[in-house]
């Protein structure tokens, strides 16, 4: 490993491209270039920006509540905004399986976890089909889940992480460790001082949100990030290029500088749209379950008066994240990379606020699948806002097709939205799919409706157009009526859905060798693992 920057303890690791790869991509090269060599590949470069849990109340998509976000709203407006896109997966293992590979976790097994790329190593992900395509990639990040061993290393020229000891720890995120600033006092919030008084947080520092010195914004990890993304933009690179680089921001805990705290002061907030008996019309199972969810954490934040509190943490959060997609940007503007880049920007999913009783994500409705997706640069049209109904998982086939890949993966399962970012007048709806946590469950959207089907066999019907906060089960209130739309909308999901892929040990499987890891399979059933990251050490100082 090679220090990057002037931080020691800022890390990355180099792969070698083969020469099979290389001998590969010189026929297409020749091909693009006739002058051999002359000139450079004219193909674009990409550069990728994610960020977690970030739902639909950045500016430019007009939402209520709305965050302070100039920077993803510029990119809004020299770009095109799909604000009718959904993600692939229902929280953060999945979706950024699903994104990766290409494929839903129907075909995958991925419902809960993150490893297709130990059970099914023949899948080629994104950035290996860009390497092998002639791309240098570079990677950092939360682009895939974040605990030790959840990296899909294969493909990267480059992966970025800010300290020796996440290498030594199969890859980890550790995005809140002792060495970062934490609010004083800990924890900081409300809730969590009411409720969990002298416990352990754990679940990631759940509904905890404070603000940290605004002079400790440089040693925040995902500044750390931002940082070396600016820094990739600022070498030369003598081959297009795929920078991704991934944010923990907004999600839990929303902590970040108090200057993004003190943006929405004297601002009046407005909650999100709430309805006392949203649950009623439920199907029972799923009902239960809100019920449960909602007396365990809305219905306690709403007895200390926290609610508003717990949304401007994640507002606060909101607009720390558009600043560091500000530092970017600017960088990418001040570059020889400016006019033939194109930025792919998305979150992996939405996040509910009290809506429907929930905090969090995890369920087939608007408020978890809405997400942004907002895509700039040449050949893609400026300006242009639709609400043709797409998915995450149409990134790979897009950028399959605008990078003028020579080699066909796997079968993706998403839809290249190449002429759509072109023309978009041109693009005509469709149903999308996305999965539940457990196989057989899944929503279908559209613009006009979202059906919602459990492996219980527990359905949801609601009519987008009429009942955007989806209130209304139509499915409760008049069955039987609507069946041959559900028959249509039930095409868009497979006949078949893959079992769940085989759980890891991390304790038992996980090899950590030097820099890398490996996945070595045991004969001990590995214990069930949460989509949350583990709460490190009490914080220095607290």
């Amino acid at each position: 490993m090679n220090p990057n920057h002037s931080r020691t303890e800022q890390r990355s690791t180099k792969f070698p491209r083969t020469g099979a790869r290389i001998l590969r991509f010189g026929g297409l090269l020749l091909a693009l270039c006739p002058c051999s060599g002359a000139a450079a590949d004219p193909r674009p470069n990409v550069l990728m920006i994610a960020v977690d849990d970030m739902n639909d109340w950045i500016g430019c998509l007009g939402a209520t509540p709305s965050a302070i976000t100039p920077n993803i709203d510029r990119l809004a407006e020299r770009g095109f905004n799909f604000t009718n896109a959904h993600t692939a997966g229902i929280f953060c293992a999945p979706s950024r399986a699903a994104i990766f590979s290409g494929q839903y976790a129907s075909s995958t097994g991925c419902y809960r976890t993150a490893h297709y790329f130990v059970n099914r190593p023949e899948l080629r992900p994104l950035q290996v089909s860009l390497q092998e395509g002639g791309y240098a990639t570079f990677g950092g990040g939360k682009l895939f889940h974040h605990p030790e061993g959840h990296v899909d290393v294969r493909g990267w020229t480059e992966f970025f992480l800010r300290k020796p000891d996440q290498y030594r720890r199969a890859w980890s995120l550790d995005n809140w460790s002792e060495e970062l600033p934490f609010p004083d006092p800990f924890p900081a919030s409300i809730y969590n001082r009411t409720y969990n008084k002298g416990k352990d947080l754990g679940g990631g520092l759940f509904l905890e949100w404070g603000a940290v010195p605004d002079d400790r914004e440089e040693d925040l990890a995902d500044t750390i990030r931002a940082n070396w993304a600016v820094s990739k933009l600022g070498e030369k690179h003598d081959q297009p290029f795929f920078l991704a680089v991934g944010f923990y921001t907004p999600h839990f805990p929303n902590y970040c500088p108090d200057k993004y705290f003190k943006l929405y002061e004297g601002r009046k907030i407005p909650l999100p749209p709430i309805k006392d008996d949203d649950l009623d019309d439920l199907p029972e199972t799923i009902r239960r379950q809100k019920s449960n969810r909602r007396k365990a954490h809305h219905d306690r934040l709403v007895a200390i008066d926290a609610v508003d509190d717990a949304i401007l943490g994640y507002l606060a959060c909101m607009s720390y994240a558009d600043a560091l997609v500000g530092r970017i940007l600017d960088a990418l503007e001040k570059s020889p990379y400016a006019e033939n880049t194109i930025v792919v920007f998305w979150s992996d999913h939405g996040y509910h606020h009290g809506e429907k009783g929930d905090w969090g994500k995890h369920t087939l409705w608007e408020r978890t699948s809405n997400v942004p997706f907002i895509w700039a640069g040449p050949g893609i049209a400026k300006g242009a806002v639709s609400d043709v109904t797409v998915s995450l998982i149409d990134m790979y086939p897009t950028l399959f097709d605008l990078c003028g890949l020579p080699a066909t993966p796997q079968k993706l399962e998403g839809k290249s939205l190449a002429e759509t970012l072109k023309a978009p007048t041109s693009a005509a709806d469709r149903d999308v799919f996305l999965p539940y946590m457990d196989p057989g469950g899944y929503a279908v959207i559209n613009r006009d409706w979202r059906y919602i089907y459990y492996p219980n066999g527990g359905e949801e019907l609601y009519d987008r157009r009429k009942d955007p906060n989806e209130w209304n089960n139509l499915l409760f209130q008049r069955p039987g009526v609507h069946q041959e739309l559900i028959r249509k909308l039930k095409r868009a999901a497979p006949e078949t859905f893959a079992p769940h892929e085989r759980k890891l040990n991390r304790r038992k499987e996980l090899i950590i060798e030097g820099t890398g890891f490996r996945w070595e399979p045991s004969a001990t059933p590995p214990d069930e693992k949460r989509d949350s990251p583990r709460r490190p050490g009490k914080p220095r100082g607290s």
